[in-house]
């Protein structure tokens, strides 16, 4: 018997959650000499700390179980930052917070460099420290920016999927929300072109297959414009049902307090025909 083979089967009998969770992955069947794409998300509003490092570890420790079970098949971990995602607020542990709250609601990506650093943004200061952290542990992962995928047009096609299923995404998210809320959802969140901030309002799809939507901007104009190439996002979680399926997430664990999200997110990624990953749910302690 090959070394390989030995560990697989001791892999195989292994009662470690790990393991527990890799054997679940085996049931998702995939093109041969596809790899398994496991992922692991970061909001760059803040810098990375100890929360971040075990998503990344407990994430890994499951795709390692995944190779030894199948004696080295094909995988990828994608580290995704949030970056296109509106500041809601100054963190208390930055300089420059009165620059910061000049930029309040605009994309993290979009927002100057409050650190003494050279990146060129809030975000790229942050992502580079999270890079530096997953790169001191030695991590084996690809980093992968929102803002690059959304301006970049990575999520074009992606967005005009959603826009051509808005309304079934409603049907998803409504019931959901209490009703002051309801008044100004929308699936799409539109960046201002008078502002420069991500809007919270109610969008017109007026041609999906060309991604193009309406919306009232914040000085009470109507504004019509693509919601393509960095000019729109997706809600929250829509966002994270559309990248599942952009991405071919097969795995992504998240902590107790995102269950509903999880459950919600798994629907719409249903609508935009694809399926929600596999992945543990957490208690925050662990």
């Amino acid at each position: 018997m090959t070394d390989t083979q030995t560990l697989r089967d001791a892999a195989m009998k292994n009662k470690a959650w790990p393991y527990e969770e890799a054997r679940r992955l085996l049931k998702r069947r995939k093109p041969e000499g596809e790899p398994v794409v496991f992922e692991t998300g970061y909001g760059p509003s803040g810098l990375p700390h100890i929360g971040t490092f075990t998503e990344v570890l407990r994430t890994t420790m499951v795709r390692h179980a995944y190779e030894e079970l199948t004696g080295g098949a094909p995988t990828r971990l994608i580290a995704f930052s949030d970056d296109m995602d509106g500041l809601r607020k100054v963190p208390d542990n930055v300089p420059n917070k009165e620059m910061l709250a000049e930029h309040l609601g605009k994309p993290l990506s979009r927002i100057p460099n409050p650190f003494d650093s050279d990146h060129e943004s809030f975000a790229a200061h942050n992502n580079a420290m999270l890079r530096q952290f997953l790169d001191d542990y030695g991590f084996d992962y690809e980093f992968v920016s929102a803002s690059d995928k959304y301006n970049l047009g990575g999520f074009d096609e992606a967005l005009k999927n959603v826009l051509r299923r808005n309304q079934d995404i409603l049907d998803i998210m409504l019931p959901t929300l209490r009703e002051e809320r309801r008044a100004t959802y929308s699936p799409i969140l539109p960046v201002s072109p008078s502002t420069g901030r991500v809007l919270q309002v109610p969008v017109e799809v007026v041609d999906a297959d060309a991604g193009t939507i309406a919306f009232e901007d914040e000085d009470g104009s109507r504004v019509e414009q693509s919601a393509l190439g960095g000019n729109a996002k997706c809600q929250w979680k829509v966002d994270w049902a559309m990248r599942w399926v952009a991405l071919g997430v097969d795995y992504e664990m998240y902590g107790k307090d995102l269950t509903d999200s999880g459950v919600q997110s798994g629907r719409i990624a249903k609508v935009l025909g694809g399926r929600k990953p596999e992945g543990k749910i957490y208690e925050m302690f662990l």
